[in-house]
C-alpha cells in the first residue's frame, strides 16, 4: 500500500478510464472527442505501467521510463492528428466523422 492506496484502487481507476476511453472512441463522431478518447486510452495505460512498476519491482525505473516513451508517442500521434483534422476543417468544413468519406482532395 502506498499512501493509503492500494493497488487494487488504482487499478479501478485506470480500468474506469479506459473503458470510457473505449466508449467515447466508439460512441463520438467529432474528431477532436475521438482524439481525446484515444488519449484518456494512452493515459489510463501509463497508470497501469507506473502502478505495477511501483508494486512490482519498487527500486526499478523500467515503468515510469515506458511510461514517458508512451506519452511522447502520444504527443507526436496529437500533433499528426490535430494537423490532419485542421486540413479536413479547411477543405470539408466540417469535423464530423460520417460526413468525411475520403482524404483526397
Amino acid at each position: 500500500m502506498i499512501d493509503g492506496i492500494g493497488l487494487q484502487e488504482i487499478l479501478i481507476v485506470s480500468t474506469i478510464m479506459f473503458f470510457l476511453g473505449i466508449y467515447g472512441f466508439f460512441t463520438r463522431k467529432n474528431l477532436i472527442t475521438i482524439l481525446m478518447s484515444i488519449e484518456l486510452i494512452l493515459n489510463s495505460v501509463n497508470i497501469n505501467f507506473v502502478a505495477f512498476n511501483k508494486y512490482l519491482y519498487p527500486n526499478l525505473m523500467q515503468g515510469h521510463f515506458f511510461s514517458l516513451f508512451v506519452i511522447a508517442i502520444a504527443a507526436a500521434e496529437a500533433a499528426v492528428a490535430i494537423a490532419i483534422i485542421i486540413d479536413l476543417f479547411r477543405n470539408i468544413k466540417t469535423i464530423d466523422v460520417e460526413k468525411v468519406s475520403s482524404m483526397k482532395n
